[in-house]
């Protein structure tokens, strides 16, 4: 991954390409994310969304392209990945030091704007899996990132968890944040600013479809 300053974009994909054997996921992927941006990617189960989120975020090694990227990545994965055996607030402390934070300020305010704070001293492991989306979001987000990339960020939530998400979704973006969120639901379309359709290996500009239209394509 590399990094620009070309004040048009805050991350691109140029010419992805990803195999696994003989199965090609992503065929020459090319966009761009804007400055301030909330963009919405959308593809049928195993089009190879989360594929390309991972190469995105630097978890995974493109075959051929490039990523390139200005500012602080935050990468909420659809794969929870804490660890069962520490607490949230162990979680906060690890990755405060991870992230060279000098406090827990963003942490603890989107923790209790999640609904997470009641949890600090609860093991990872006898949490919902609701619970434990929020602290997968809260990790990704308490280095207050300039991009923030998710991968499903909202499966297990509440109905209330879920606006709750999407005012802290509309704040970022207010903030000057950019946000990338891939799903294969197009809920409430009317929130992004831009979408994107992965299908056959490439991404397009689609319209807006009801999400029933695209759970029967899946």
């Amino acid at each position: 991954m590399s990094t620009v300053s070309n004040s048009d974009y805050v991350l691109q994909a140029v010419n992805l390409h990803k195999s696994f054997g003989a199965r090609h996921v992503l065929r020459g992927v090319e966009f761009g994310l804007r400055p301030g941006e909330l963009l919405g990617v959308l593809g049928e189960n195993g089009a190879g969304k989360s594929t390309l989120l991972r190469i995105l975020a630097g978890a995974l090694r493109a075959d051929r392209g490039e990523v390139v990227h200005r500012g602080r990545l935050g990468y909420c994965p659809q794969r929870i990945v804490v660890n069962d055996e520490l607490t949230v607030g162990q979680h906060l402390r690890y990755f405060q030091s991870a992230y060279h934070l000098e406090d827990l300020t963003v942490a603890e305010s989107v923790a209790e704007r999640l609904g997470l704070t009641p949890f600090r001293h609860t093991r990872a492991g006898v949490l919902s899996g609701g619970t434990r989306q929020k602290l997968n979001l809260t990790l990704a987000l308490m280095h207050d990132p300039d991009v923030v990339l998710m991968d499903e960020p909202y499966q297990g939530f509440d109905w209330e968890n879920y606006l709750t998400f999407w005012t802290l979704t509309d704040q970022l973006r207010a903030q000057g944040r950019s946000v990338l969120v891939i799903s294969h639901l197009a809920h409430d379309t009317e929130r992004f600013d831009r979408l994107l359709r992965l299908a056959r290996g490439q991404v397009e500009p689609t319209e807006a479809m009801a999400g029933a239209e695209l759970e029967a394509a899946s």
